[in-house]
């Protein structure tokens, strides 16, 4: 009898496309009136304004549109994901530009001897960063620029390719669950609910610290245990492949010579990265001007390593035919929300979710709300698109339960941060998975004992607070 195989991502997420059409045909069709905020600049839902419409049940053929719709609206031709699946490729085409120069191998061996060991320290240095890009700016798509980058170190250090995972998802996931200034969650989400963003800010650094202190000790329990035996790792099974895929099939034993052409390129290859967070946080870039650095930065490690035209070109195509997978997936995750929205059943959601708060106590209140918009999240997985959805909606229902307006909103980041931890339709989580060739299966295995944690820590914060 054949051993049961756990499903691919793209068989998960189509599934969920399919089940999610289903439900238009059984879910009520509704829609709330929409108006502008002039704070936000975007359209929100009215209060009490929801309101049965025509239904609008997706068929076959939407369902087989859906994964091309998450990319693209193939009517309006307007963009959805593909700035995010250009973006991955350009990255995949960088990666093994400089890659081929056998400066990050070099590097890498040149940070192992330094940290001989001490290799654990790199666990809690790289979460303190990625969760500092969470918390301050939402750090999320961006982050799959670094997983090519991170996990070979960690191979390296004698760990596995899930640690190197683990180390940018929870550390950039629990940075965005505790967001202190993030606009794309914090911010957005205080203006919809007419509150200054500093209020509620003590709590919720007080869940980001000790969240990422939670989180470090649980990747670094794991780490230990690996690195002590790797039996024990849960990719094992694709050890051998990893190490090839990861350290092209340079040995981990091996101690490369660090030239002067490495140390050149390394300087660039950081400052690449460096450009990216300050383009980002400081000059508002996004997926196309995130892609075009990394597409110059490409160039100039292929001029400086003199690579041919010919050398160079193939390079590139051949890093972003390694990452075409995790550009497809993006727009398969994307369909989810696509099929929800042209059923008119998003709204209809979020109505259930508004009668179902009303009238209830504080405790009951603040924790009702934390449940049900982890609920909202699996079907809004954008912080800034669930800010938008459900917060003038929710926030003003605080008042009758003698709640304050912050309360909600950071019940709100701390569902959204908490689910997209391991989210299916969340692109950032399966597109990092399939970069960091972990199954989908795995990573639940490694992830929820942690997430169940994290909820009753958040649990008892949001209770205290109120």
């Amino acid at each position: 009898m054949s051993k049961f195989k756990f499903p691919t991502a793209f068989t998960i997420l189509f599934v969920l496309i399919i089940l999610v059409a289903i439900a238009t045909w059984f879910v009520p069709a509704g829609k709330y009136d929409r108006v502008i905020n002039p704070v936000l600049d975007r359209e929100v839902p009215v209060p009490g304004t929801y309101q049965l419409v025509d239904p609008s049940p997706q068929g076959p053929v939407e369902v087989f549109l859906a994964p091309i719709a998450g990319l693209y609206d193939p009517i309006s031709y307007e963009a959805n994901a593909i700035d995010v699946a250009v973006f991955v490729l350009v990255i995949g085409g960088f990666l093994m530009v400089v890659t081929r120069t056998g400066a990050i191998d070099a590097g890498i061996a040149r940070i192992m001897t330094g940290l001989k060991g001490r290799e654990n320290l790199m666990i809690p240095i790289l979460m303190a960063f990625f969760a500092a890009g969470g918390t301050i700016y939402g750090m999320a798509e961006e982050s799959l620029a670094f997983y090519a980058l991170i996990i070979p170190v960690m191979i390296r250090a004698g760990y596995d390719s899930l640690t190197g995972v683990a180390v940018i998802m929870l550390g950039a996931g629990i940075g965005t669950l505790g967001s202190t200034i993030n606009p794309f969650a914090t911010v957005i989400a205080s203006n919809a609910a007419g509150v200054p963003f500093t209020d509620g800010i003590w709590l919720r650094f007080l869940i980001l610290i000790v969240g990422w202190l939670v989180c470090v000790a649980w990747v670094m329990r794991y780490a230990r245990k690996v690195k002590a035996d790797h039996t024990t790792s849960l990719v094992a099974d694709m050890k051998e492949d990893n190490e090839k895929h990861f350290l092209q099939g340079v040995s981990t034993s091996d101690i490369p010579d660090f030239t002067t052409k490495h140390g050149i390129i390394l300087a660039v290859f950081v400052l690449t990265f460096a450009l990216l967070i300050y383009g980002v946080a400081v000059l508002g870039w996004w997926m196309g001007e995130m892609a075009a650095l990394f597409l110059a930065a490409s160039i100039l490690v292929g001029l400086i390593a003199r690579q041919g035209e010919h050398e160079f070109v193939d390079n590139f195509l051949d890093g972003a035919r390694d990452l075409l997978a995790v550009a497809l997936i993006i727009g398969v995750a994307r369909g989810i929300v696509v099929v929800m929205d042209a059923g008119s059943i998003t709204d209809t959601v979020l109505y259930w979710s508004e009668q179902a708060v009303s009238g209830l106590s504080k405790v009951a209140f603040i924790n009702v709300m934390f449940w049900l918009e982890l609920v909202l999240s699996f079907f809004v997985p954008s912080s800034s698109g669930l800010a938008v959805l459900s917060m003038p909606i929710m926030a003003p229902l605080a008042g009758f339960s003698n709640v304050g307006a912050e309360h909600v909103v950071t019940a709100f980041q701390s569902a959204s941060g908490l689910l997209n931890l391991f989210n299916p339709t969340f692109a950032v989580v399966m597109g990092g998975l399939a970069i960091g060739r972990v199954p989908y299966d795995k990573w639940l295995r490694f992830s929820i004992p942690l997430v169940v944690i994290l909820f009753i820590l958040i649990s008892i914060a949001l209770s205290l607070s109120v």
